[in-house]
């Protein structure tokens, strides 16, 4: 075939874009666009009223200021309500509504009450609508909300750098010692942080899905979860088959597994800083204190796994330095949102985020592993590998009983 019958089969194929070509791709559209328009006005035909009125009302947070309550809502569901009366444990209280007492859908409104709450007790609030329909917002120990200024922003800092860079860092000095390994040591080196990801992947989902829960039924929070699991890890997939041509062998199976899985974790301890700062923000200083000491000793072997690729590198001060700061830093950014900006819907998104991430180092971390295997003629899935995995799961999932418990 000569490249002019070519260039013709290849015009065929493509058909060309011309007037009539848009026109056919656009008539779909516009008939499908006629036939919505034509049920939302004409209806289905089917006569009948619902059952009930089909309300939702999300308390998003609850402030506590020396003068009483300030709570945000939202109202997710399909039509505006209205709220007709505000109850305060099992009292009925008078409240002040901004930007009134109706809200249309996704709109947010703020209730001001004025109720002399008691420090460390329990406190229930209720609001009634014009339909009947109740909803709850509960406060488990009262405490006066910290405000936002510049002590409260460095304090978080603070928190945050206790948590994520500083055992990252104390992870990363192992580097020395683990370099001694023998090719099958340094396999089962890898196959530790291995299982390390593999616990901050399922502990990653975990914690999506619990905001999942907590968010508003309208953004499917599980879904997000999900879809930015998926769509993380399919991008970032889609990235590194971008690069392979242009990186070299040594950065992008040393240096560049390393950041990749410093990314990953440090999208992981994001969320540890949202559920820090949460924890001071609801007046729980001591759950906070707690999630502190026991993230910071569950990040330390964080700092192994980030290291573990870099035993055929030569790295330099700077790129320990960079990597605390990836794997750590966010913790500091998580800290900030929890404390003062926390929002469950974006939470879950990000926690999915974080776990695509992390399967993806899994899986650059895993093909490390059989390269090397078929390199040096030696079983990929030996005992050593099996140990480092399962010491990698257990190292995590012990440390963690020390936040969950």
């Amino acid at each position: 075939m000569n490249p002019i019958e070519n260039h013709t089969q290849s015009a065929r194929m493509g058909g060309g874009w011309n007037v009539k070509t848009v026109l056919w791709g656009l008539l779909p559209l516009l008939l499908l666009a006629a036939i919505i328009g034509f049920i939302a006005k004409v209806g289905t035909g089917i006569d009948g009223e619902a059952a009930a009125p089909i309300e939702q009302l999300n308390v998003e947070r609850i402030i506590m200021n020396p003068d009483g309550f300030v709570v945000t809502l939202l109202n997710s569901g399909p039509e505006a309500l209205t709220i007709a009366q505000t109850i305060v444990d099992d009292s009925f209280w008078n409240a002040s509504y901004v930007p009134g007492p109706t809200l249309n859908r996704f709109e947010r409104g703020t209730v001001t009450i004025p109720y002399p709450w008691v420090h460390g007790d329990p406190h229930q609030i209720k609001f009634i609508t014009s339909n009947g329909l109740i909803f709850t917002g509960e406060v488990a120990v009262a405490a006066l909300t910290p405000q936002p200024d510049s002590q409260r922003f460095f304090q978080y800092a603070l928190i945050g750098f206790y948590v994520g860079i500083i055992p990252v860092g104390l992870g990363l000095l192992w580097y020395p010692f683990m370099r001694r390994f023998s090719i099958r040591g340094t396999q089962a080196v890898l196959a530790f942080t291995v299982g390390l990801l593999i616990f901050l992947a399922v502990d990653t989902f975990e914690e999506g899905f619990e905001l999942a829960a907590k968010a508003p039924g309208v953004f499917q929070g599980t879904g997000l979860v999900w879809f930015g699991a998926l769509l993380s890890l399919f991008f970032l997939l889609a990235v590194d088959q971008m690069n392979e041509r242009r990186m070299d062998h040594v950065l992008r199976e040393g240096r560049g597994v390393s950041y990749k899985l410093a990314s990953g974790i440090g999208l992981h301890n994001l969320g540890e800083g949202l559920a820090i700062g949460a924890a001071f923000a609801a007046g729980e200083a001591a759950l906070g204190t707690f999630l502190i000491i026991g993230f910071t000793l569950h990040n330390i072997t964080e700092g192994v796994g980030i290291a573990a690729p870099l035993l055929k590198d030569k790295p330099t001060a700077k790129t320990f330095i960079l990597l605390a700061l990836i794997a750590g830093g966010p913790a500091i950014l998580g800290t900030w949102t929890g404390g003062f900006l926390f929002n469950e819907t974006l939470a879950a998104l990000f926690f999915g985020i974080g776990a695509g991430a992390i399967l993806q180092v899994i899986m650059v971390i895993s093909r490390m592993i059989w390269k090397e295997s078929i390199e040096h003629r030696i079983a990929s899935v030996s005992w050593s590998n099996f140990v480092g995995l399962t010491l990698g799961i257990l190292f995590m999932y012990v440390t963690a009983m020390l936040v969950k418990f």
